[in-house]
């Protein structure tokens, strides 16, 4: 699967295996678990634990969105993307061990230290996207991209066997200890995992494109932003994928950031809910190497339509899942639901990076990522935060998928205008 690949395509690929520790662990499954329990502690409502929940997410989200151009503008320069993505990496290592010793009661702080490692996580991710065209070349972009994200999810499943064993031994009453130390230690795993496999990062990438900074380039950065908007607003299929991107990322993060506080809002245990999650992992990793195949020999656009499609059917079986119908039908709804998920997740996020990758120019790769990651970072803002606010006004959970349905069907519509990527391969 490696073979042909080069020391800093492999080394790239590494990361995606490192920071999804964090993307199974923390945002898709323990810290929410976590947090559940301590609003439980302190009394809030289900449905408000939830709620709270999607605004967290959504508060991150715009932080990490917000930065997403002055990260990109900045990193142009040379010497200055590895700095960058040294300084967020090591913010959200650094935030996510520290939640393992956040009081189990102050769930709040639970939540503004949970925020600080989802901006860590989005602002790595966001400049390690834009390392794409320094590593590799237009033709390889998929195969390097989907590898990336298929290795991640089978590193990020190691890594959550690793995080839940403590919690499945407390619940099996094999060993003496709360639930809260279980997820601490989660928490911990998880910081230990990300820094170590990094070090290929860190030691072997180098910026290859870039511009040489001058005097006052923090100004001219701000300034680069409004010169690449308007660069970009010129060149319809660019604006016609990110609209179209936007709307069908925010699906694919909302349901990845709600699937897990979800499924136990409609009554899944945990202990489902991990085992779960966990096969999910295993699922991705082969669908997402074979989205990589099929790109190749139909398209990436098409096969990011086939990613869309499979979203829109999961959300159309998510609102048959009325919290009053038997346990055992929702537990297999969930489960159907999860392994969908599993064979789109990975391949529509992998595919829309190295899709945006080849129809940029090269050496501005930096400014054209850090807009298209204020799409992609912003992405959850609309499905968490309706989601949440839908739980408030109704009590019922599952009527905010109605909402992510109607955004993976408006984006399906958009992206019908943007170009067959094939005919960029060999710019």
């Amino acid at each position: 699967m490696f073979k042909g690949l080069t020391k800093e395509e492999k080394s790239w690929i590494w990361f995606d295996w490192a920071n999804a520790a964090y993307t199974m662990t923390i945002m898709a499954t323990m810290m929410s678990l976590h947090f559940s329990q301590s609003a439980e502690l302190a009394g809030i409502a289900e449905y408000r634990s939830t709620a709270y929940w999607g605004f967290s997410n959504t508060i991150a989200t715009l932080i990490a969105g917000i930065l997403a151009p002055i990260l990109g503008t900045i990193s142009g320069y040379y010497g200055k993307k590895k700095v960058l993505f040294n300084f967020f990496a090591f913010l959200g290592i650094l935030a996510t061990a520290s939640l393992a010793f956040v009081p189990e009661d102050l769930w709040w702080l639970l939540l503004i230290v949970f925020v600080i490692s989802s901006v860590g996580f989005s602002g790595a991710i966001k400049i390690y996207d834009a390392f794409l065209v320094d590593v590799t070349e237009n033709e390889k972009m998929d195969r390097v991209s989907t590898t990336g994200f298929g290795w991640g999810y089978f590193g990020g499943g190691l890594a959550f066997i690793l995080c839940i064993i403590g919690v499945v031994l407390v619940e099996l009453d094999v060993i003496n200890w709360s639930l809260v130390a279980a997820y601490r230690l989660a928490f911990i795993i998880t910081a230990i995992w990300w820094l170590v496999f990094s070090i290929p990062m860190f030691k072997n990438v180098k910026q290859k494109y870039g511009t040489t900074a001058k005097q006052g380039y923090i100004r001219q950065s701000f300034v680069n932003i409004w010169i690449t908007l308007k660069e970009m607003a010129k060149e319809k299929h660019l604006i016609y994928f990110l609209i179209a991107f936007f709307l069908y990322s925010d699906g694919v993060s909302s349901i990845i950031r709600m699937a897990t506080i979800y499924g136990e809002s409609v009554g899944i245990n945990v202990m489902t809910l991990l085992l779960v999650l966990l096969v999910v992992q295993f699922v991705a990793f082969p669908f997402t190497i074979l989205y990589g195949k099929i790109a190749t020999k139909w398209g990436t656009k098409t096969t990011i339509y086939i990613g869309i499609i499979t979203y829109v059917v999961i959300c159309m079986i998510a609102l048959l899942m009325n919290p009053e119908r038997e346990l055992e039908f929702l537990t297999m709804l969930f489960w159907i639901l999860a392994l969908l998920v599993g064979t789109a997740q990975g391949g529509i996020q992998a595919l829309s990076r190295s899709y945006f990758s080849k129809i940029i120019p090269k050496e501005k790769s930096n400014e054209y990522f850090g807009i298209y990651n204020v799409f992609g970072r912003f992405a959850s803002i609309i499905g968490t935060t309706l989601f949440g606010l839908v739980s408030i006004w109704t009590g019922r959970p599952h009527f905010g998928i109605a909402v992510i349905a109607i955004l993976f069907i408006i984006s399906a519509v958009i992206f019908r205008f943007v170009p067959d990527d094939r005919a960029f391969n060999k710019k």
